[in-house]
């Protein structure tokens, strides 16, 4: 799996406008592998990004049933909402960003060096403080909290920007993203909704979003 990152001289306002001109020059993927122990709900969903020399500048699209958002802090348990997913791994050994957005456009973000599972979370990882948070910016097309639950056919949208210092602080500095590759994925879950799904762009050979072997390839324009 290859995903083409698009440079941009003028990144798009974060208004959740999938339609704004800006996003026309990305690439579309679509988020198409959904693991057998969810239930039968397959929201159709697709994600673009763009870089800034200094920023990464992402959006989603879901048409989505059974969607439901309640977690509104920073670093609450945000996938077992109506979620999306953003993984990124910059330096090949260096671990991973985790960027997860419930539909309200609440976040968490971790930096994962080891992804075994263990009781508090991984085995090596680092939950980004909210100083290093608030550099993350998201907007969403839906209200903070979905509750309860919207059954019936909803389109809605979540935008991020990750400026690059959020991955400078752990990894050091890293340089203008044209011509870089990258690795990572992309994916859509809901582990508390009435229909759990859960679905990746890349697919994963297990139950589990926290697989680096299973990331696709990140290119930057």
């Amino acid at each position: 799996m290859e995903y083409l990152i698009r440079k941009t001289a003028a990144p798009p306002p974060l208004e959740a406008k999938w339609e704004d001109a800006a996003w026309q020059r990305a690439e579309t993927l679509a988020i198409k592998h959904f693991r057998p122990e969810g239930s039968d709900h397959r929201p159709r969903t697709l994600a673009r990004l763009l870089h800034s020399e200094r920023a990464i500048h992402g959006i989603f699209q879901v048409q989505d049933r059974y969607v439901r958002c309640v977690r509104t802090a920073y670093g609450s348990e945000v996938w077992k909402d109506s979620c999306v997913e953003f993984f990124a791994e910059a330096k090949p050994g260096r671990g991973y960003f985790n960027f997860e957005f419930n539909c309200g456009g609440a976040f968490l973000c971790n930096h994962i060096v080891d992804p075994t599972r263990t009781a508090d979370g991984f085995r090596q990882f680092t939950k980004l403080p909210l100083e290093i948070g608030r550099e993350i910016q998201a907007r969403s097309s839906l209200p903070g909290v979905v509750d309860p639950e919207i059954t019936g056919a909803v389109t809605w949208t979540l935008q991020f920007f990750i400026p690059l210092t959020v991955f400078e602080k752990y990894l050091g500095p890293v340089d203008n993203l044209s011509g870089q590759t990258w690795r990572g994925n992309f994916y859509k879950c809901a582990d508390d909704g009435s229909h759990p799904h859960w679905g990746s762009w890349a697919p994963v050979d297990e139950f589990n979003f926290h697989l680096p072997r299973c990331f696709g390839t990140l290119r930057f324009e």
